[in-house]
């Protein structure tokens, strides 16, 4: 790692711990422990803007958004390469109406360059919720399916999602749309129609088609005696059209996934496949990602992900590594491991991933890539 890089995470690190660190020299550690977030709590407190359960009009005000700065290092047979990233930078604002409604709206910014500077609209939605059995959603919103797809960027448990994400999941992330979710009775299901058409920095253009996502999920936490155990199956439908640059070119879509957490331990898995349209071929993947946490704020995380293209040129490299090699193939595994540092749980954490990457390319015009790749993030979000 290059010195420079030394010299700016380190403070950060040491100014971020100094709460625990000091309650740790006065304290036994699970006081200390509780001291620090006592710190962290009074801060995050100044994201409530305004709370007040008897106003039948509006009862909060609160600021929203996140902020994750990365460093990654490459090291392939293909190239290398290294660069400081503000991975995501997003400000807005949620507020409870009416006791039943919830209005959201967030703008993601890229402090690092000057034009452009404004990025899109993210969130920007109105959700009525009566009960859990039934939340329906209407604006600009994001669409979960596969793993890694329906877990919002501030809870990752590695530094970035998988590729299997990346080939099968629709990474713009937040689509125009008319969603109902709920829970009954154990069952979660979530049902919703997208807009997949031409993409710009609001709502799009609508004037490609749309795409349909159906996902039903089963809670099987007590029959298995854990903390938390989710069987999900995801199914997207997207009619093809070539204007439909919100999202990949994919016409069906199915992704199977389990996420199971006990006390210190736990895992997570994907099974998904894909048929692809207008020049994208079939894909297929699966990933592994079991856990463990060491201690309440350590933990280290491994991940293997295998993906695999009917045809050449099917399969996509992720967000760094493609800085190296911008082709693609049609057989990609990775394997990862990570650790993560949690000062106040997902809202203020440390991440950091080593993983090995393998691209196979059979039309041998570009897209082989074998390398090691380093990446490091903070992690802050309200």
């Amino acid at each position: 790692m290059k010195l420079i890089s030394v010299r700016l995470v380190l403070p950060v690190l040491l100014l971020l711990s100094l709460p625990t660190q000091q309650g740790w020299a006065q304290t036994p550690p699970g006081q200390a422990a509780a001291k620090s977030d006592d710190v962290y709590k009074k801060i995050w407190k100044f994201a409530e803007w305004y709370k007040n359960d008897q106003n039948r009009v509006v009862q909060s005000v609160l600021f929203s958004g996140r902020f994750q700065v990365d460093y990654a290092a490459i090291n392939a047979d293909q190239g290398d390469h290294s660069e400081w990233n503000i991975r995501r930078m997003r400000l807005g604002a949620k507020s409870k109406l009416f006791r039943t409604l919830t209005l959201h709206g967030e703008v993601e910014f890229n402090p690092q360059e000057a034009d452009p500077f404004y990025v899109r609209i993210t969130d920007m939605y109105l959700e009525w919720a009566k009960s859990e059995k039934l939340e329906l959603t209407v604006g600009k919103q994001g669409a979960s399916f596969t793993m890694d797809g329906s877990t919002s960027s501030k809870d990752l448990l590695t530094i970035d999602r998988s590729n299997l994400a990346n080939n099968m999941w629709f990474p713009q992330e937040y689509f125009p749309g008319v969603a109902a979710s709920g829970e009954v009775s154990g069952w979660q299901y979530h049902s919703a129609v997208y807009s997949a058409g031409e993409m710009n920095r609001e709502f799009g253009e609508f004037n490609g088609s749309v795409f349909t996502l159906f996902s039903i999920g089963r809670d099987v936490a007590d029959p298995l005696g854990a903390k938390e155990a989710l069987l999900r199956a995801n199914y997207v439908y997207q009619n093809p059209h070539p204007s439909n640059t919100f999202t990949r070119q994919l016409h069906h879509m199915v992704s199977v996934n389990f996420k199971f957490e006990d006390d210190n331990w736990g895992a997570r898995t994907d099974v998904s496949a894909a048929a692809g349209y207008l020049g994208q071929s079939d894909l297929w993947g699966l990933m592994v990602m079991p856990f463990y946490n060491i201690t309440p704020r350590f933990q280290i995380v491994a991940r293997e992900t295998y993906l695999k293209s009917s045809d050449p040129n099917g399969v996509r490299l992720a967000t760094y590594e493609s800085t190296v090699v911008s082709g693609r193939g049609d057989r990609f595994q990775e394997i990862y491991l990570g650790a993560n540092y949690y000062f106040y749980g997902h809202k203020l954490k440390l991440q950091s991933g080593a993983q090995w990457g393998d691209m196979d390319d059979r039309a041998n015009d570009g897209g082989t890539y074998n390398g090691f790749s380093w990446v490091t993030g903070l992690r802050v979000s309200w």
